[in-house]
């Protein structure tokens, strides 16, 4: 009998021994799923932070390019030369382009990685700044063409008496005129006879 109670006992213990060593397994399996659902939901939550920047980035891109037509449309208006109009709104599109490219190499920090990088972005900026100074010099002289052509639509009784009687007698000049008369005649020249 007490080879049958020591056997039973023995099964008992290890049963128990079996069930205690399992515990740790069982741990596992369930750390295991848990880290599995934790990482899943942090590379989605990531995952959709990415796409919400890059439609950002996108919305943004867009809208650039439908200002910049819209700004071509009133170039285009205001020239008399489709031709013109087209290679505006060309490069409106393309030193658009150019800003992105720009924006995204100093972001990504890929100028800094080699001397060929770094010069062909030195180049870049210099390319859009010049291309900038072209159109916005091209957009000056549109908006001052397109005054002189409304000044000359309104009529001589709508514009201001540029030759009064004081002025052509040489006295106080500069003071007589407006700055934006200043500003024409230096720029184009004598307003007066025009």
């Amino acid at each position: 009998r007490s080879l049958e109670t020591s056997f039973f006992e023995f099964r008992q213990t290890n049963q128990f021994a079996d069930a205690v060593s399992a515990i740790p397994g069982i741990v596992n399996q369930y750390m295991d799923r848990q880290m599995k659902e934790t990482v899943r939901e942090a590379v989605q939550i990531q995952t959709d932070r990415l796409q919400d920047s890059i439609q950002r980035e996108n919305d943004e891109f867009l809208h650039n390019i439908d200002e910049n037509m819209k700004k071509a449309e009133v170039l285009t208006r205001s020239s008399h030369s489709s031709r013109t109009s087209y290679a505006i709104t060309a490069d409106l599109s393309e030193m658009e382009l150019k800003k992105t490219l720009i924006e995204k190499m100093e972001g990504n920090k890929s100028i800094q990685r080699s001397d060929e990088q770094r010069n062909l972005y030195k180049a870049l900026v210099e390319v859009y700044e010049a291309d900038k100074a072209i159109l916005d010099t091209y957009r000056e002289s549109t908006i001052l063409k397109r005054r002189r052509e409304d000044e000359d639509h309104e009529g001589p009784s709508a514009r201001p008496n540029r030759g009064s009687k004081r002025q052509k007698e040489g006295g106080e000049q500069a003071s007589a005129s407006t700055p934006s008369e200043k500003a024409t005649r230096g720029a184009g020249g004598s307003t007066t006879g025009s």
